[in-house]
């Protein structure tokens, strides 16, 4: 039973909710802005309207307390830069000129301005515009959103609570701007952004908040003394203002560690923990320095990154250990719901048993709440939810779905033999010299072409019966015949097929596999208006007949020049799906390697000679905590070795990567060896090129040139720039010139215009060095 002080304390809250809407009306709005087809004032209500639905559905499911400011048109940390006034010296002519356009001109650039750069959100597939500062910035307040979004809410009848990136956290993400010094710290600016976010609160308060949530994920990284003096600097003296809201500072994604004794002791007014398994630390090092007297605890003990229904008695227990080291205990998702699919009743085409093991964002909102009920009022009130979670959990652990005793045995037959190619990197370099015949700096692309509206309309009509399977298995082939032909004509060394049969490069493999389960309506913000829809990672892993031989080999039959086989990588199977919670990854990882290593083999024997297996979520799924890393990357470059591993030596290998910080991970890089790796560079300027040579990486390398997130095209003499650039680290024999990442997204004049500008500067360097 619980005291009455539980019964009066314990509510339900969510850190944040996905943007999206049910349809994904916000993508269709923005695009449609972008496009010239909405206007300004439009999108701002189809925003607004999306933002009202979010909360009143929240509100209804019995959400206490909803979360304002989380919304975004394009990214929360970007809204943070315009916060606090830090726009770059290259935007800051856009923004004065229209707020909104300078925004997105942050955010994706326009063909004279770059944007920012981009990177993942610590460890989930969520990318973040990177802050730029520097010694001479100056922070200005402006609260207009996080107001503005607080007094929709309040118009409502709704208590709310203004969510905002703490300044810890906004200092760490940050780097030095174009031209400052590599070695500038950003969080040095601390004293001079704090006035800011005092000025901000100030305001929030005035609006009408009683609390106002400050997100500090950061911290539960490794932290210097020193970083961790500046996280006890901030909340000693933004708690220690007059003129604020209650604060409730929140962490998530893993333990705090050393940074919840800072916490605990600063005179803020609540703290907001994961109490999930990778964070189930927390309770112990909470009770270790004496709980939060006096302070509100918001437990996150609801997964908020994975899409399987919550333990329900397990989180009692927890919570119930929990009401006695906090004054108040709220229960919580573990982190914003932005990381999961909206709902999962709208899936009409899984199993209606396998679909109660589901909880996306509403069915999450509904644990929460039936948690605090719970808490607050007995187990008695909530008993037939427990029976329904108990039959539930036992129906998922009893299921044929999740043991394939074939698969397991083959997987537990694998030998360190499996895992090594046959001669060392050297041997097989000049092996493929020789089969390929490419000349120096040779050019490619990293997959995918354009998907056009032509290709999307293709895949709907054959959905819905519009055309058969003959229909549009000839459209596919008229894409591939055109994406050859363009590539020849353009000039490009190793050609690709296009992918024009591939809805997304994890679900198109999902959807071949066995274990995997497919979404409809599953969508999932990755970057501005990019949704993708992760698949779900249910049981063992086979590959019951190959997936892209066919069309590999048929994109073979058109030219003369080598063509890639494209597959997605072991690592990345796993980082963008959901993945199953019942074995160690590092199982699930070998399951996928061996599916994966028949393809590989397959296409071998079928004459494809380059083969690639993108890795890009290699560096993104790297744990935040240092001691925790040899152990991931141990599991994560054996399971591509052994995807890869069985090949000839002159079957050339490339993996490939982007839009994360790759210093962290270069010896894996190199642990993985693949022949080729190509790297998103151009926002970067380079620097993992830089990286690359001062871990003195042996193999080939191309470090991206074209940065295929923005809509501007670079000419030749930049993308020759940046080539040059990358020659400074890397032997012109090892350098190979490519985009950033695939062009699925993009439309194809400017794909055109912009390959023809990297074919003109290859072939510019290599004048250059035929001269010298």
């Amino acid at each position: 039973m619980t005291t009455k002080s539980a019964v009066a304390a314990a509510r339900a809250t969510v850190y944040g909710y996905p943007r999206q809407g049910r349809r994904r009306e916000l993508k269709k709005a923005v695009e449609g802005y972008w496009k010239g087809r909405v206007t300004a004032d439009a999108l701002r209500a189809a925003a607004a309207e999306l933002r009202r639905t979010h909360w009143r559905q929240l509100a209804e499911a019995g959400i206490h307390e909803v979360p304002t400011g989380d919304f975004s048109y394009y990214d929360h940390v970007l809204d943070t830069t315009v916060m606090v006034g830090a726009i770059p010296a290259r935007h800051r002519a856009a923004v004065a000129t229209d707020a909104l356009d300078g925004y997105f001109a942050m955010a994706r650039g326009t063909q004279d301005v770059a944007p920012l750069e981009m990177t993942k959100w610590f460890d989930t597939n969520y990318h973040y515009l990177v802050p730029e500062l520097g010694p001479d910035t100056v922070f200005t307040a402006d609260s207009t959103k996080q107001v503005a979004e607080l007094a929709e809410a309040l118009a409502l009848g709704l208590t709310a609570r203004p969510v905002l990136v703490g300044p810890v956290t906004y200092l760490l993400l940050a780097k030095p701007a174009p031209g400052v010094p590599a070695d500038f710290d950003p969080l040095t600016l601390l004293d001079r952004l704090l006035p800011v976010y005092a000025e901000v609160l100030a305001d929030l308060r005035a609006a009408g908040a009683e609390w106002v949530q400050l997100d500090e994920p950061a911290l539960v990284q490794d932290r210097t003394p020193a970083e961790l003096n500046a996280a006890e600097r901030a909340y000693r003296d933004l708690g220690a203002l007059t003129n604020r809201p209650k604060l409730l500072v929140a962490s998530y994604f893993d333990r705090l560690g050393a940074a919840l004794p800072v916490l605990a002791k600063a005179p803020v007014d609540g703290l907001a923990l994961d109490f999930t398994e990778a964070a189930a630390a927390n309770l112990d090092d909470l009770a270790a320095v004496g709980g939060l007297p006096g302070k509100r605890l918001v437990a996150g003990v609801v997964n908020g990154r994975n899409i399987w229904v919550n333990d329900l008695e397990k989180s009692l227990s927890t919570l119930g250990t929990l009401l006695g080291l906090a004054d108040r205990v709220d229960v919580s998702a573990s982190c914003s719901l932005l990381h999961v699919p909206l709902d999962a009743a709208a899936e009409r085409d899984i199993e209606p048993q396998i679909l109660r093991w589901l909880a996306f964002a509403q069915q999450k909102t509904a644990e929460a709440v039936t948690l605090a009920r719970g808490l607050a009022r007995g187990t008695d009130t909530i008993a037939a939810e427990l029976a329904a979670n108990r039959a539930d959990l036992a129906s998922r652990t009893a299921s044929p779905i999740t043991h394939d005793p074939a698969v397991r045995a083959r997987a537990a037959a694998v030998t360190e033999a499996d895992t090594r190619r046959s001669q060392p990197y050297g041997e097989r370099a000049a092996a493929q010299r020789a089969h390929l015949g490419l000349p120096l700096l040779p050019t490619t692309t990293i997959g995918s072409f354009p998907q056009t509206d032509e290709l999307r309309a293709a895949r709907a009509d054959l959905r819905a019966g519009r055309i058969d399977t003959a229909g549009y298995e000839e459209r596919i082939r008229a894409e591939i015949q055109a994406v050859i032909s363009f590539q020849e004509k353009a000039g490009l060394d190793v050609l690709v097929h296009g992918e024009p049969e591939r809805n997304d490069m994890v679900q198109y493999f999902a959807e071949q596999l066995t274990g995997y389960l497919a979404t409809q309506h599953g969508w999932v913000q990755s970057y501005g208006t990019r949704y993708v829809r992760p698949p779900i990672l249910a049981g063992d892993i086979s590959r019951p007949s190959p997936m892209t031989v066919r069309w590999t080999a048929y994109a073979r039959s058109l030219t003369g020049r080598p063509v890639k086989g494209m597959l997605t990588g072991p690592v990345t199977m796993l980082a963008w799906s959901f993945v199953r919670d019942d074995q160690p990854l590092g199982d699930t990882a070998r399951q996928v390697a061996l599916a994966l290593r028949d393809e590989v083999n397959d296409l071998e024997a079928a004459g494809t000679s380059v083969i690639q297996v993108d890795e890009p979520a290699l560096r993104e799924t790297l744990p935040l905590r240092a001691a925790d890393r040899p152990a991931y990357l141990a599991w994560a470059t054996e399971a591509f070795r052994l995807t890869t591993g069985g090949v000839r030596p002159d079957t050339q290998i490339h993996t490939h990567m982007c839009y994360a910080e790759f210093g962290d991970i270069v010896r894996a890089i190199d642990d993985l060896d693949a022949d080729v790796i190509s790297l998103e560079a151009a926002r970067s300027h380079m620097q993992v090129a830089r990286e690359l040579a001062a871990h003195g990486y042996p193999r080939e390398a191309g470090p991206g040139v074209y940065d295929i997130h923005s809509p501007r095209v670079p000419s030749a003499q930049e993308a020759a720039a940046l080539l040059r650039r990358g020659l400074e680290a890397i032997p012109a024999e090892r350098l190979w010139v490519n985009p950033d990442c695939g062009l699925k997204t993009r439309d194809w004049p400017e794909t055109r215009a912009s390959l023809e500008s990297l074919v003109a500067a290859a072939r510019t360097v290599r004048a250059e060095l035929s001269a010298s």
